[in-house]
């Protein structure tokens, strides 16, 4: 297949301003050590290995060595300064809006400023290094959130924490709602001072780019179509889908899910001569939030993208847990989030027999259905799904609609292009059919909160006039047919269907568009004003137009082949 998982941006202007390899890097970073009176800070997201450390004080042979990590409090203390946001439960913890220097320890940082001594090579490095010292050399040492996520299963602790064996799940939370909320706002901060960054995803292959290169190339891509690099997990229920589209190993027993439109977990690939570098896509969304977003966007979210595109593959699996997302007042008061996990899916794919669980039957009695979910968790008796819940036949091109505290899920032998907006992991589980999950412990189950959010009135005859396929023709002609699939009025991202075999027109200007090419093999998409070269999508690739490029139009690779996409943006208040 034609799918591209290693989608990059090539930066023009910069061939020879990135290094790549032990070596090469070493060499670049060894200039300094030709200098007696500097002090080279390099600065790290938390999980950077310690291989790194030990490259750059053997390039630049530093006289003295200062640690930054040390200035922060010990691990037991951070996770009693943390623990209000930590919560008890494994997956959600509260959102943590304060700085990295909350956790700093004052006379620890004293006495590391102290140690700053002028006329010596002196390396400062760590998470925070340039709280410490002011930097001649001031390198930033990036990670991505996928392969902090893979580190972590492979054992790595939490910052300064002694958690090696935890729970992956609650590593990963205190990730997401404290380190990297703090990380992230620090290294926007100091952003614009990185005379270089230092990519160190790859194990043994560091690579190094000029900070100014870098900018330059964040700036360009919110002026050109562009994909963020996907990652694919398997699941307890997942499918064989994504393996022969996705050109994915055929050894692995089944891929469930994927993130290939995700700002905030995605990496993006910038390509400068003979190098690749991997930086989170938040990186772009932090720095140039207007360019991509547009103003109304940055306006309304914030650096912020709202939009989320992803799959769910069960095709030869198994069904999705049932599940409820949080309406939004409650997550705003219980877990510091400013929207909800409204979503779609769009059906990429079924098989015989492929369906969706949406909304409650007619009729049901809200203590029955609590006391049948309860004894089901306790190994009372399974829980019978189809006594209380839709079940709607799934095909090709369907699109179900799944507002805010919406009962559904998707059943085995179907492909789901979840559309929905940007919030973590906000999905309350109420069922999991009486499996466990791939480290042979219960999925997390959230019964009592996903009671709470169920809207009971979302019933059989209202789910399928508002949410099943509630599909409206805005233009049909010889040219092209554009619909309107959804969102529900509830939620607050329209979707738009098109189909053609020609050129179709559209515009960004208002607001970042996410779109998915569902049917077809290939298509271009090119400004009318030169604005951008022209650029390719392929089958089931999703791929994002900033707010900056303005108007585009789409068209067949192949003269004449039909093709559809669906198109997401946020609704104009």
């Amino acid at each position: 297949m034609s799918y591209d998982r290693f989608p990059q941006t090539v930066i023009a202007g910069h061939d020879h301003e990135a290094w790549e390899g032990v070596q090469a890097v070493s060499t670049k970073l060894g200039e300094l050590s030709l200098l007696t009176n500097h002090t080279l800070v390099v600065e790290c997201y938390p999980g950077v290995h310690e291989e790194v450390f030990e490259l750059v004080r053997e390039a630049f042979r530093p006289d003295v060595v200062i640690r930054s990590d040390d200035v922060f409090y010990d691990g037991d203390e951070l996770t009693e300064r943390m623990r209000p946001h930590l919560t008890d439960d494994r997956v959600r913890g509260v959102m943590y809006y304060g700085r990295l220097e909350d956790f700093v320890n004052p006379q620890a940082l004293v006495a590391a400023q102290t140690s700053v001594h002028h006329g010596y090579r002196t390396l400062v490095f760590g998470v925070g290094a340039g709280i410490v010292a002011e930097a001649d050399t001031f390198v930033y040492c990036d990670l991505a959130r996928w392969e902090i996520q893979l580190r972590y299963r492979a054992g790595m602790p939490n910052f300064r924490a002694h958690n090696e064996d935890e729970d992956v799940l609650r590593k990963i939370k205190r990730g997401y709602f404290v380190e990297w909320r703090v990380a992230d706002k620090r290294k926007m901060e100091v952003f614009e001072r990185m005379d270089y960054l230092l990519d160190s995803n790859a194990a043994g292959n560091p690579k190094l780019v000029r900070g100014s290169a870098l900018r330059d190339g964040l700036r360009a891509v919110t002026r050109t179509p562009f994909r963020l690099v996907p990652y694919f997990d398997p699941g307890v229920w997942g499918g064989q889908w994504m393996k022969r589209i996705c050109g994915l190993d055929p050894t692995v027993t089944n891929y469930a899910w994927s993130f290939d439109g995700v700002p905030e977990e995605n990496s993006l690939y910038l390509q400068f001569g003979d190098v690749r570098v991997e930086v989170p896509a938040q990186d772009l969304v932090l720095y140039k939030p207007v360019e991509l977003l547009g103003m109304r966007n940055y306006c309304r979210f914030g650096a912020e993208f709202p939009i989320r595109f992803d799959f769910l593959d069960t095709m030869g699996g198994q069904n999705l847990s049932l599940q409820v997302h949080p309406m939004t007042e409650y997550i705003r008061s219980h877990y510091g989030m400013t929207y909800t996990q409204d979503e779609s899916y769009y059906i990429l794919d079924a098989d015989e027999g492929g369906s969706v669980f949406l909304g409650l039957k007619e009729g049901v009695n809200r203590e029955a259905f609590a006391e049948d979910l309860r004894a089901a968790q306790t190994g009372e008796a399974p829980f019978d799904a189809d006594a209380y819940v839709n079940r709607f036949p799934a095909k090709r091109h369907d699109h179900f609609l799944i507002p805010a505290g919406t009962l559904h899920c998707s059943a085995a032998n179907v492909m789901v292009l979840e559309i929905s907006a940007t919030p973590y992991n906000f999905t309350f589980k109420m069922w999991d059919w009486d499996r466990l999950g791939l480290d042979g412990l219960p999925r997390p189950i959230h019964l009592e909160e996903g009671l709470q959010n169920i809207q009971w009135d979302r019933t059989t005859k209202w789910v399928k006039q508002h949410l099943v396929n509630a599909i409206e023709v805005i233009h049909k002609g010889d040219d092209y047919l554009e619909e309107h699939t959804g969102l529900h009025e509830f939620e607050f991202i329209e979707t738009r269907r098109f189909t053609s075999c020609g050129v179709t027109e559209h515009d960004a200007s208002d607001g970042v568009n996410m779109l998915n090419l569902v049917e077809g093999t290939s298509v271009v998409i090119q400004s009318p004003t030169e604005f951008f070269a022209p650029f390719v999508v392929h089958y089931a690739e999703t791929f994002i137009v900033p707010a900056a490029c303005g108007c585009y139009t789409i068209e067949p690779k192949r003269t004449g082949e039909q093709y559809v996409v669906i198109k997401a943006f946020v609704r104009l208040q």
